[in-house]
């Protein structure tokens, strides 16, 4: 599985963004999909993470009613809607595959990530 991040960039606090993360190869036995994100000198941290078939989500509470993920899976393609960002959502974002809800060490496949920053 190859996962490949888009979208991040930078913008103001209050402003919005909304990353994808593609996958490609064999995907079809990976229950659940996440986005994950790592400040300078801080570990990472999951954000969110969806089961692949229900749909069912969680979130990290540092974000509850601010980002919203979603899947296609026509598509092979995870999101993440962030809004109302604050300056300390700055930070790398990485999606992966195959892991058990927001537990950074279960999971097997991780994109190269992509930028946030909000100033």
């Amino acid at each position: 599985v190859q996962l490949v991040e888009s979208g991040g960039g930078s913008v103001q606090a209050g402003g919005s963004l909304r990353l994808s993360c593609a996958a490609s190869g064999y995907t079809y036995n990976v229950c659940s999909m996440g986005w994950f994100r790592q400040a300078p000198g801080k570990e990472r941290e999951g954000v969110a993470a969806i089961r692949r078939y229900s749909g069912t989500t969680f979130y990290a509470d540092f974000v509850k009613g601010r980002f919203t993920i979603s899947r296609d899976n026509a598509k092979n393609t995870l999101y993440l809607q962030l809004n109302r960002l604050k300056t300390e959502d700055t930070a790398m974002y990485y999606c992966a595959y195959g892991g058990t809800w927001l537990f950074v060490g279960s999971y097997n496949y991780w994109g190269q990530g992509t930028q946030v920053t909000v100033s």
